[in-house]
């Protein structure tokens, strides 16, 4: 059951992302722009998630959501445990402001979904080009928290598999200092229902905890990176308890 439910799931991904990335697209090439580009691919965002909780039983619930800053152009630097595809997709669709991701920009040519990514106000960067990449995140970034676009970074950069802790790097809190918007870690427990790289998912509740936020001004950015890893993590042992007991 798992399986057919996973592939009607994929299906209804698949073919839904068509219409949409095209729409978006198409709605560039006319001259639509910021929000509006956002709010469809938003809404796409948003019918994944819903398709996940009818057809894969894959809930979510959401603690901490007070500590998100008030404001229409309040700035905040978002950084994410990063377990699976669920959390980029669940993102966009509970957060009160347009998010913006910083990617590798090798995402902006797989078909569809990369076309459509290119034409929103996102971040795509060249890794390899490690201090042209973070000039353009700052500058970028500078300009899109002024309009109230909050910054959203995986500092463990790829997808960690449950129970595990991978390398935070410190771009984010870079960024925040290059800034000085302040950071909101956010803790997430995705690979319970939808593991790193698994076609199959199961049914199951995500916690998704927002941490309070953490002034950057005046801070380094590792002493700050270090701070937010070991909210992060405790928070993960403290939703996650399963996942992170000592092996027999």
């Amino acid at each position: 059951m798992a399986v057919l439910r996973s592939v009607l799931h994929m299906a209804v991904m698949f073919f839904t992302i068509i219409p949409y990335a095209s729409l978006i697209v198409i709605a560039s090439l006319c001259g639509a722009r910021g929000d509006t580009l956002y709010r469809w691919a938003a809404r796409w965002l948003r019918l994944s998630i819903d398709a996940a909780r009818i057809i894969m039983g894959i809930r979510y619930q959401i603690q901490g959501q007070e500590n998100l800053p008030d404001g229409a152009t309040s700035p905040a630097i978002l950084l994410v445990k990063h377990q699976s595809t669920y959390e980029t997709f669940l993102m966009p669709a509970i957060m009160p402001h347009p998010i913006a991701y910083v990617f590798k920009k090798e995402l902006l040519y797989v078909p569809f979904f990369g076309w459509a990514i290119g034409k929103l106000d996102m971040i795509h960067i060249d890794r390899s080009q490690r201090a042209k990449a973070f000039a353009k995140v700052v500058e970028q970034g500078q300009a899109l928290l002024a309009k109230g676009v909050w910054v959203t970074m995986f500092p463990e950069g790829t997808r960690i598999p449950r129970g595990q802790r991978g390398q935070y790097k410190s771009g984010g809190t870079r960024l925040a200092v290059a800034t000085g918007a302040p950071v909101i870690p956010v803790a997430i427990t995705s690979a319970k229902c939808w593991p790193r790289r698994a076609f199959i998912k199961h049914p199951g509740v995500v916690d998704v905890s927002i941490g309070k936020p953490i002034p950057s001004l005046g801070r380094e950015p590792d002493e700050l990176m270090r701070e937010v890893e070991h909210w992060i993590e405790s928070e993960m042992h403290r939703l996650d308890p399963e996942a992170y007991a000592p092996k027999p």
